[in-house]
């Protein structure tokens, strides 16, 4: 899709998981630090229109239910107000019209969309937003699952696929998760594709 013009009235972009365990810490994403220049390219276009821009961070205590040590799938990960929680250096955070989004801070409830157990949805409502553009880590997991929560709470959604990246635990899950997300309606994109207008 070519030429979508990005209007502050009812457009958010919403930023997954660009966190330091994400990207060169306990559970890095392959590659992750390549698609830092063009997430905050997104965040620039977004900011100098004044549109909203949230940051969504895994947020786990010590004993979450995912870690390995707690009988979950992965390692210790994005424990709140650590280090490895933080959102990357490297990553652009505006100083106004920005919010931060933690999820799966309940010990027992995984989550891996922005939306579960979250007030992101009660925002994006109250700002009168109608399309979600998602970027961000991992494209199998958070990104697909915020997707796809978007879908299902009836926003039209795109996946800015020059700036995420998969885990891809299993070869492939990441081309599996992105074709999902596009048959359950998402719209795939690329900077070029984005027009700013005021």
């Amino acid at each position: 899709m070519i030429g979508v013009k990005l209007n502050p009235n009812f457009d958010a972009l919403i930023v997954v998981d660009m966190q330091n365990d994400f990207i060169e810490g306990s559970l890095a994403v392959p590659k992750a630090s390549s698609i830092i220049p063009v997430v905050n390219e997104y965040i620039k276009k977004f900011e100098s229109i004044g549109a909203p821009i949230f940051f969504t961070r895994d947020w786990h205590p010590e004993n979450h239910i995912s870690f390995a040590e707690n009988g979950g799938i992965w390692p210790k990960h994005c424990v709140m107000d650590s280090w490895g929680a933080m959102i990357h250096k490297g990553v652009y955070v505006p100083s106004d019209n920005r919010f931060f989004i933690n999820k799966g801070y309940d010990s027992n409830f995984d989550a891996y969309s922005g939306f579960q157990g979250t007030i992101l949805n009660d925002l994006l409502r109250e700002r009168g937003i109608k399309r979600t553009f998602i970027c961000g880590l991992a494209t199998d997991y958070c990104v697909k699952n915020t997707v796809i929560g978007a879908l299902n709470l009836g926003y039209q959604t795109f996946v800015l696929l020059d700036a995420i990246m998969g885990v891809d635990v299993n070869r492939g899950d990441s081309e599996v998760a992105l074709n999902y997300m596009m048959e359950m309606g998402a719209i795939v994109l690329t900077i070029e594709d984005c027009i700013s207008v005021r």
